[in-house]
């Protein structure tokens, strides 16, 4: 979790894969997401991070990461202050991340687990957000949101390069029936994945 990344918009990873190290949650068909705060870092002299409570400031009274996130989320709940705009990137397989769009950080709270104190963060999807990727495998609404499972699959069959060029840069998963004249997001057979340049030169044709 990076909050105002090089002075600009927060950037959150999450993963809701087993194993995941964090217990990362996503509700409303994807809408929001609950996300768990970060360990103390790992050391050979400490104990087992998960054994620890979260951080919230360090020993030199700075605020950590969870203490930024968790001020500015408080300041919303309390009414007056605009919900800080954050990038979500979800990791689907290892060393592969995809982008889940922007979120607004609307509440955080302390919880206990297993014995410690941890953050949670409570966000939900911006308006006119690019992307917002999950809904569960047995809806059938339309719905432009492109499942995690279904990119995992066409990242797979598609070798992780553009289908049309073979780039591996700036990829993107693109409908081939385009959402607004009816494309499915559910189906892994109308999704594939275009670089930034045939994407953009796509826009809403069918190919």
């Amino acid at each position: 979790m990076n909050f105002h990344l090089a002075g600009r918009m927060s950037v959150i990873l999450m993963s809701t894969r087993r194993g995941a190290p964090y217990a990362d949650q996503v509700k409303d068909s994807g809408r929001t997401l609950i996300y768990e705060g970060h360990d103390v870092p790992q050391s050979k002299h400490d104990l087992d991070p998960k054994t620890i409570d979260q951080p919230e400031i360090y020993p030199s009274g700075r605020p950590t990461q969870n203490g930024l996130f968790f001020e500015a989320a408080v300041r919303v709940a309390r009414g007056g202050h605009a919900p800080e705009l954050v990038k979500v990137y979800e990791k689907i397989h290892n060393g592969v991340w995809v982008f889940d769009g922007i979120f607004e950080l609307v509440d955080a709270w302390k919880e206990s687990a297993n014995g410690r104190m941890v953050f949670k963060f409570k966000l939900h999807l911006a308006e006119n957000s690019p992307a917002g990727e999950y809904v569960s495998n047995d809806e059938l609404p339309h719905n432009r949101l492109i499942p995690s499972t279904v990119k995992l699959e066409v990242w797979k069959r598609d070798k992780g390069k553009c289908v049309l060029c073979g780039s591996r840069e700036n990829l993107h998963f693109d409908h081939i029936i385009p959402f607004s004249l009816g494309g499915s997001s559910l189906l892994e057979k109308n999704i594939q994945l275009l670089c930034a340049k045939h994407n953009l030169q796509k826009h809403d044709k069918i190919t």
